[in-house]
């Protein structure tokens, strides 16, 4: 697994499915740009989300500059956009900066 400090995975084209398939409990995917300032601002907030759910829920993100596939065939228009997925299969999400409680309600 590639994980940062934080213990977010960093998923692009070639890892996203295999990750997804190996994790327990939902994951949170975070698509997002650099150059995208509410983006950074959500950085915190997804860090201190890893840190809390460690274990129950895996956090992620996708850049999409660098994955602009998955973007397209996720529907992502806006980001940051987040979306849980629970067995591999979409089932919920969110666009725009989100408290941490938003993003805790997407995960159950």
């Amino acid at each position: 697994m590639t994980t940062e400090k934080s213990e977010i995975l960093k998923l692009n084209n070639n890892t996203f499915e295999y990750e997804l398939k190996q994790a327990k409990g939902p994951v949170l995917v975070d698509f997002w740009a650099e150059w995208c300032g509410p983006c950074k601002q959500m950085d915190p907030v997804l860090g201190k989300l890893a840190e809390e759910l460690a274990g129950e829920a895996t956090i992620a993100k996708v850049n999409v500059d660098e994955s602009p596939a998955l973007a397209q065939k996720y529907g992502v228009q806006s980001i940051p956009t987040f979306l849980v997925f629970k067995d591999g299969v979409e089932v919920s999400r969110k666009s725009g900066v989100t408290s941490p409680d938003g993003l805790k309600m997407l995960l159950d």
